[in-house]
């Protein structure tokens, strides 16, 4: 059996790429994709962690009711199927949200996964969230080198389990550039304290030629700091604690981030996180290219995604993920008729990087950077493709 360790060493050896496992979306009859996704997982190596007797966290997000971007719950059941025959005790994760929603406390997020068919009787599976009912439940983790967060505060259910499985819808996001691996692991597994923690370089700023005074980002403000002033939105900055949740709320970007590095600071935040929740454990990684939403499932809706659907990916390294992800997106396709199709068609246009051109304000490579300066991972990686 080789162990996380050999695997680490493996992983993080000088000028060795990183093993990323790809399969797309191809079927035919017999063979379907969850068939796809179990084979790609296997293929990839999860069989050669030691389950046996295991609390296995499955870190995943469960969408936002009302959006529906989300990883379908079918993908998590045959997950939880191929743990349970190594012998683990597979459970879902996710935890509470800083925002106002129907996730920031454990009573509403656990009836949202279950709307969302992330239950029982779908999963066969139960949904723990990692940080407690009030988004209190954590344990401060040292993160050695860390620039920013010298503990990082996880939710107790996710820091206290034996493995990480982290399942992750690829998307756009309006304060990192995208979401994938570590932006799931590291702002996911958070508490709402934690949250808080890397969020706060991320102070708002109103464009009043842009407001419309439509209220929608006063209704999302968890803090009530967006009032109005002669019909243009106002925000009290003695009670902003820099959530972001009205620059992703906000349909004219009318809100965008005060400081022009703030981006560069949360991605960093993140990655510090990230290291928090997988030094010295088992962990593996699976993205889901797939719905390339422009922004976070965080919201109530959905857009039309960015480019068609690509596949899947199966690492133990969560940066080399990352990046084979951005790069794959990035040389896809653009949808007909989608925000990035708009916007290279009338604002940005030569660019090869899709998620800067919808968040020009975001800077994803970062985030990637200071995961490797971590010793998360490398963004060297070599793409294997199952078919």
């Amino acid at each position: 059996m080789i162990t996380y360790y050999y695997l680490c060493i493996i992983i993080l050896c000088e000028n060795m790429n990183s093993k990323v496992y790809f399969t797309n979306l191809k079927t035919e009859d017999g063979y379907n994709l969850l068939d796809k996704l179990e084979k790609l997982v296997k293929t990839a190596g999860i069989k050669n962690i030691d389950f046996k007797g295991k609390f296995v966290a499955i870190k995943i997000h469960f969408g936002e009711p009302g959006n529906l971007a989300y990883i379908r719950p079918n993908y998590a059941r045959r997950i939880v199927k191929i743990i349970k025959e190594l012998g683990g005790k597979p459970f879902l994760t996710d935890s509470n949200t800083l925002y106002v929603g129907r996730r920031a406390n454990a009573l509403d997020h656990i009836e949202s996964a279950f709307e969302n068919g992330f239950n029982p009787m779908v999963t066969d599976c139960n949904v723990i969230i990692a940080d407690g009912l009030k988004g209190n439940d954590y344990v401060d983790v040292d993160v050695p080198n860390a620039e920013y967060c010298k503990k990082a505060k996880i939710g107790t259910a996710i820091d206290e389990a034996d493995i990480i499985i982290s399942m992750n819808h690829f998307k756009g996001h309006p304060m990192t550039g995208f979401g994938g691996a570590l932006k799931n692991l590291g702002m996911g597994c958070g508490s709402r304290t934690g949250k808080l923690d890397m969020h706060s370089s991320a102070i708002p700023i109103v464009d009043i030629d842009k407001c419309t005074s439509c209220g929608l980002c006063s209704k999302k403000c968890s803090q009530k700091a967006i009032s109005y002033v002669n019909k243009k939105a106002h925000i009290d900055l003695e009670k902003c604690i820099g959530c972001g949740q009205c620059i992703t709320t906000c349909n004219f970007e009318a809100i965008t981030s005060e400081k022009t590095n703030a981006s560069e600071v949360i991605n960093k935040k993140i990655a510090e996180y990230t290291y928090a929740v997988v030094n010295n454990k088992p962990c593996f990684h699976i993205n889901f290219i797939m719905n390339v939403s422009p922004h976070c499932d965080c919201a109530a809706n959905n857009d039309i995604p960015l480019t068609p659907d690509i596949g899947i990916m199966a690492s133990f390294d969560p940066v080399a993920l990352d990046r084979a992800s951005v790069d794959m997106t990035n040389e896809a396709s653009v949808t007909k008729g989608s925000i990035l199709d708009d916007k290279m068609k009338h604002e940005v246009k030569h660019t090869t990087d899709k998620f800067t051109c919808i968040h020009p304000d975001t800077n994803w490579k970062v985030g990637l950077e200071h995961a490797e300066k971590l010793g998360i991972g490398t963004e060297k990686y070599e793409i294997i493709e199952v078919d």
